[in-house]
């Protein structure tokens, strides 16, 4: 019967304050025990039970496989309660030799693949221990590292492994938390090795210097770090930062100036599957205008194939635009947030880190020593009542047998201590019998000599110094760069130059005509029309100008608010009904509408007018805008508007107003200007301007004339200075007062 809660029992709190602090407890938890490594050894909780299971289960590189299913029973049932899935997940991937640099399990059978696939289930798979996880957990029976009690207080699991292997740096590590992430990349043990040894002889080494020996991540899937030395150091003096990992490639002739690009090596943990469907998805929707076709053509190595559109396209700017636009270059985000020694969150550099390792191997030698020293002094205490059993065999066999409790008799008459007379109780006569006092003093003298060397290396801090000097060189000599395994598979690139690729090469180039209506419908149809005027407009509407042009080329659109536009070919909206306003493509107010539209040609000359006759010449490099509101040239008056833009081509002008009066006067007299008002082009009385024209004077004035073009040789009528009333136009002229 559950007992009756009474009133001494409850607790009055604010619920704000018992959630926070629940939550808190709970993050804590999260923090501590599932998502960040411990800085001596690397391992977060699971990894750890898991190698300590196997170890366990005597599961040793030398000795056979044993199921999956069987390490992960052990696991969930001793040490770690948590769902079978989950510690199996996390027993992959220490086997991946594509996610884990040094891996720390051998697996036999599916472990999985760099494209993604899952491994099989656990009981299909076997493992046992590699060679890196015995070092990391060398020393656990001598006492090197605490125990705590497991969960159900049945067994015991160690609090951190002995660690001879720098297991952070070399595998890294990454997990999120609450409140706070951690993302260490891998790197080469040989080069970690190194920075140890210099680390140890200079315990003050600053982190560029130790930069010479760890020169940077080195991923198991190989590829390029393409960031300077500057870049590099930077991230390991704070602990955080961003590093460009880049795949690695090659060109691949094929003759006659065709060739195809082989990609070997992508970034790290980045999924090959998933790469190639994204490449094929950006093709597919014309994202990726050099590329012609990719393959996979991978076995147990990286092939990716990719084929450029034509020999022309420069085999840089193809890879240089796929670097922007796919997982073929990644930036991998460097968070050094670790549990220091106290079990407390911090993030560390890369000095940092390396101390720490020292300073927990120091300890893991100190606590193995005094172990070895324990051992020593039990059976040198032991070696002692053998000598004095052995000098006396014939008077401890004759009390062994006459006494009845011999035990104390063998204490007072030897002056032996327990442990002693215990020991010569226990042994076997046979042994009794075959005890040699040299062989025992030799032992013993040996014994005494190893005593010596151990009290002198814990007492002396430079012997400990020495003594992990050799342990670092000998993971070295065992995992180091002259190894199969050590080889540095990260190439440094250094800071990579950006290749400049133009828009002509990242856009399709297919032929396009914009058309615009006189409401301002804008649409966008494919090739160049033959005759705009059979397009169909909605009901009251009409065309106002049809511009045929490229999709890699700018268009450019001039407003009556004295304002210019740009819209790319292949971003004008799509020629299905009628388009659609050009307001959602570009800003242009309610009260403006389009003069002029033109495709954008470099280093062109503009002339810009408003219709009081003000106008100015302006290059076109100068008007091309790069946002949705335009860029303003053209400045205006309230009651003032934009009228004409035309090309500024020619050694004369012919300036048309609304009152049909035209003047002529040389080009020189129009300034060139970046933005302003302009200056007076021709002066009306009640009128404005209508149309401007530049033409060259031997070649005549040309402008249509009934159903043809008639060209007006002699000018000399109208020819006067610029800012003049002008004269009427010559017998023909258009009603429309335009000169197109």
């Amino acid at each position: 019967m559950e007992k009756e809660r009474t009133p001494e029992h409850i607790q009055e709190t604010q619920l704000a304050e018992a959630l926070s602090d629940r939550y808190l407890a709970y993050a804590v938890s999260t923090i501590v025990s599932r998502s960040l490594p411990d800085v001596r050894d690397g391992l977060k909780p699971v990894h750890r039970r898991l190698l300590y299971a196997m170890r366990q289960l005597k599961l040793d590189p030398e000795t056979g496989f044993k199921k999956c299913a069987r390490v992960v029973g052990d696991v969930i049932g001793k040490y770690h309660p948590h769902g079978d899935a989950s510690v199996y997940d996390a027993m992959v991937r220490l086997a991946q030799d594509f996610a884990v640099r040094y891996p720390l399990v051998d697996g036999q059978g599916n472990f999985g693949n760099i494209d993604g696939d899952s491994a099989a289930a656990m009981r299909y798979t076997e493992a046992r221990l590699t060679p890196v996880a015995m070092a990391l957990m060398a020393g656990l029976d001598e006492d090197a590292v605490d125990f705590a009690q497991t969960y159900d207080g049945e067994d015991e699991e160690p609090v951190v492994m002995p660690a001879a292997f720098p297991n952070l740096l070399a595998n890294g590590s990454s997990g999120i938390a609450v409140g706070m992430a951690t993302n260490i990349p891998p790197h080469n043990a040989g080069e970690l090795c190194d920075a140890l040894l210099h680390l140890l002889k200079h315990p003050n080494a600053a982190v560029s210097k130790l930069v010479d020996f760890v020169r940077g991540p080195d991923f198991p899937t190989g590829g390029l770090l393409a960031e300077s030395r500057a870049a590099i150091v930077k991230c390991y003096e704070t602990g955080r930062g961003a590093m460009r990992v880049r795949a690695r490639w090659d060109k691949e002739d094929l003759g006659h100036g065709v060739y195809q690009i082989i990609v070997s090596e992508i970034p790290y943990l980045v999924n090959k599957s998933d790469l190639i469907v994204k490449i094929a998805r950006l093709m597919s929707e014309k994202k990726l205008p050099m590329l012609s076709d990719i393959r996979d053509e991978s076995s147990d190595v990286v092939r990716i194939v990719l084929e450029p559109k034509s020999r022309a396209v420069a085999p840089e700017q193809l890879m240089e635009h796929l670097f922007k636009q796919t997982d073929l270059q990644v930036n991998f985000n460097l968070n050094m947030n670790v549990l220091d020694a106290d079990r407390t969150p911090k993030v560390m550099n890369l000095a940092e880190v390396l101390q720490a390792f020292l300073a927990h191997r120091d300890a893991v030698l100190v606590r193995r020593s005094q172990y070895r020293l324990d051992k020593i002094a039990h059976r040198m205490e032991l070696l002692q009542g053998f000598i004095v059993a052995y000098l006396n065999l014939d008077r401890v066999i004759e009390i062994i047998r006459a006494a009845d409790d011999p035990k104390p008799m063998l204490i007072q008459e030897f002056s032996l201590s327990d442990v002693q007379a215990e020991a010569i109780l226990n042994m076997r006569l046979r042994s009794l019998r075959r005890l040699e006092e040299m062989q025992l003093k030799t032992e013993f003298e040996a014994l005494g000599l190893e005593r010596a060397a151990l009290e002198a290396l814990l007492a002396d801090p430079a012997l400990r110094q020495e003594k992990l000097a050799g342990e670092i060189a000998d993971i070295k000599k065992q995992f180091g760069q002259k190894t199969e395994l050590g080889r540095r598979r990260t190439q440094i690139d250094g800071d990579v130059a950006v290749v400049d690729v133009p828009i002509e090469a990242l856009v399709e180039k297919e032929p396009m005509t914009l058309v615009l209506s006189a409401q301002g419908w804008i649409r966008g149809l494919k090739g160049h029309l033959a005759d705009a005027q059979e397009l169909k407009f909605k009901e009251g509407d009409a065309l106002k100008c049809a511009v045929p042009a490229y999709t890699t080329d700018y268009i450019v659109l001039f407003a009556s608010n004295g304002r210019f536009y740009t819209i790319r070919g292949d971003k004008v909206p799509g020629g299905r009904g009628f388009g659609e306003p050009i307001r959602l493509t570009i800003d242009l107010p309610e009260d403006a509408e389009i003069v002029a539209a033109f495709v954008h040609r470099p280093a062109e000359k503009l002339c810009v007018a408003s219709l009081a006759g003000k106008g100015f010449v302006v290059s076109s490099d100068d008007v091309v805008a790069q946002t949705r509101a335009g860029k303003i040239i053209l400045n205006l008056s309230d009651a003032d508007r934009a009228a004409v833009c035309v090309p500024a081509v020619g050694d004369h002008v012919a300036v048309v107003g609304t009152n049909r009066k035209m003047l002529v006067f040389c080009a020189d007299e129009i300034p060139e200007m970046a933005r302003g008002s302009g200056v007076i082009l021709q002066k009306y009385a009640g009128a404005h301007l209508s149309d401007v024209r530049f033409f060259n004077l031997a070649d005549g004035l040309p402008f249509p004339s009934g159903n043809g073009i008639r060209v007006e040789r002699d000018v000399a009528p109208w020819l006067a200075k610029r800012a003049g009333a002008g004269k009427i136009p010559p017998v023909g002229f258009p009603r429309s007062n335009r000169f197109s």
